[in-house]
């Protein structure tokens, strides 16, 4: 008879769970900032979880972090942005890049919706490629403090000529796995 009753209890409990989560969910007071509502392991997230408008240029995008859930372990995170556009500062006209970022977590990581809204505000911002490339560098360095990081931008021709620009904060820790940026230089049609 106990085992019946453990069986219809443990039946039961996801049921219970998802009810719970439902009524914690339902009394999120959605007029309080999202600072308040979004926490991940000790962390304040104002964009994730709710409809976030792009910034309207770089400066004012906000790169949120979360603290590293493996804070104790050398491992390599990786962005790959294969559409990134910003404008060229002097004509205006579109600029294509693919972004390969990887970095090494010390207490921090990258929050990624931030990242890709701060990767946004870029389309109607009028920058050179070299300018572009390093900013974004060392605007995740400053928010997430990395033990490294390394930033590929493969441009693509305009006029011709395709610009790669790569940056790197310093020698990358001694036995870590860096994978090929697997971006094959520019070739044209042939």
């Amino acid at each position: 008879m106990a085992q019946k009753t453990n069986q219809k209890t443990a039946s039961k409990r996801p049921a219970a769970r998802k009810a719970a989560t439902l009524e914690t969910l339902d009394a999120i007071d959605r007029s309080k900032p999202a600072k308040s509502r979004v926490k991940a392991k000790g962390a304040s997230l104002t964009q994730l979880g709710r409809q976030t408008a792009a910034p309207a240029d770089p400066e004012r995008a906000t790169l949120e972090t979360a603290p590293n859930p493996q804070a104790g372990e050398l491992y390599v995170a990786r962005f790959t942005a294969p559409e990134f556009t910003s404008l060229c500062p002097v004509t205006g006209q579109p600029d294509f890049a693919h972004l390969v970022i990887d970095y090494v977590p010390g207490k921090l990581i990258v929050e990624s919706k931030s990242f890709k809204l701060f990767l946004t505000s870029f389309r109607n911002h009028g920058a050179f490629h070299e300018d572009c490339t390093v900013y974004i560098a060392k605007r995740l360095v400053a928010a997430a403090k990395p033990k490294w990081l390394r930033i590929a931008g493969y441009w693509y021709p305009r006029g011709g000529i395709p610009i790669d620009v790569f940056y790197q904060t310093g020698e990358p820790p001694k036995g870590v796995w860096l994978p090929e940026p697997g971006v094959a230089p520019y070739r044209g049609r042939g």
